[in-house]
């Protein structure tokens, strides 16, 4: 099945299975008098808020490997101030294991008031700041001083929103964002969500700004291509550890491993079956 027929079944099962108002209900809540009245989601699909199909403290107790895979294919949703609300399917994730991590903030076991969330429980917020500028947003895990870095989102809802908070970051001018280029790596994504620092140490299972609802089908392993990290080329033996995991022939990744892909494919490994 094509790609956006089946995202658009998925939303009519999710939607057929809830009591909660329907989607133009809500985008008409989302919608700031006196503006563009046109759709603010994505081509896609829309879908609205669930808090009882809301991620619990189960789901991210669960070791970091483990929970950087299984994050694929859910869903991040942020609450802004003004009502409007932000949704992302996570496509890319990387695994920091702490301790024996040379690659982790919190290598050797290391706590300081920057890392503290990453030896807070499972689910918690860790929000840190890069060349002074751009922020990155991980989530804790099991495993002291482990969590996941989110890299890549695939817009779902609110991209107009995601477009203004993403021009609002940048201090030159520049042409417009096509979709694709809204979330596709770590500090784009915490830019179009309006993440900073304010959220460091928030628990996804209780925010009232900020939590994660599962997406419908968990990816087959046949669709999660493991790869390096990004960007830990000082790192040792520990820049070539396969702890890097995207959605296989998804575009909204930040970078491909056409290598892995490749080797996949000779595998007979084929997306989707």
């Amino acid at each position: 099945m094509p790609r956006k027929r089946k995202l658009l079944a998925q939303l009519s099962a999710l939607q057929n299975s809830t009591s909660f108002p329907q989607v133009d209900a809500v985008e008409q809540l989302n919608t700031t008098p006196g503006a563009d009245p046109s759709p603010k989601s994505s081509k896609y699909f829309v879908i609205e808020k669930k808090n009882s199909l809301q991620l619990q403290e189960d789901f991210f107790n669960q070791p970091c490997v483990s929970l950087a895979k299984s994050f694929l294919g859910q869903i991040l949703v942020r609450k802004l101030p003004d009502g409007r609300e932000l949704w992302g399917r996570i496509v890319e994730t990387e695994a920091y294991l702490g301790g024996e991590d040379e690659a982790s903030h919190s290598r050797g076991g290391r706590q300081t008031q920057r890392n503290a969330a990453m030896f807070m429980k499972p689910g918690t917020l860790y929000v840190y700041q890069i060349y002074g500028i751009y922020f990155c947003m991980n989530v804790s895990s099991q495993g002291e001083g482990a969590a996941v870095l989110l890299r890549s989102l695939e817009p779902l809802q609110g991209l107009d929103a995601m477009r203004e908070l993403r021009r609002a970051s940048r201090k030159a001018p520049s042409r417009l964002l096509k979709d694709w280029q809204l979330c596709n790596g770590p500090s784009k994504l915490c830019q179009a969500f309006g993440i900073d620092k304010a959220f460091d140490q928030r628990d996804l299972t209780q925010d009232a700004a900020i939590w994660m609802v599962p997406g419908q089908e968990p990816p087959g392993e046949q669709d999660v291509v493991t790869t390096t990290r990004i960007g830990i080329g000082n790192t040792g033996e520990w820049a070539q550890k396969p702890l890097r995991f995207y959605l296989r022939g998804n575009r909204f990744v930040s970078v491909v491993d056409k290598k892995m892909e490749r080797e996949m494919a000779a595998r007979g490994h084929t997306p989707g079956s």
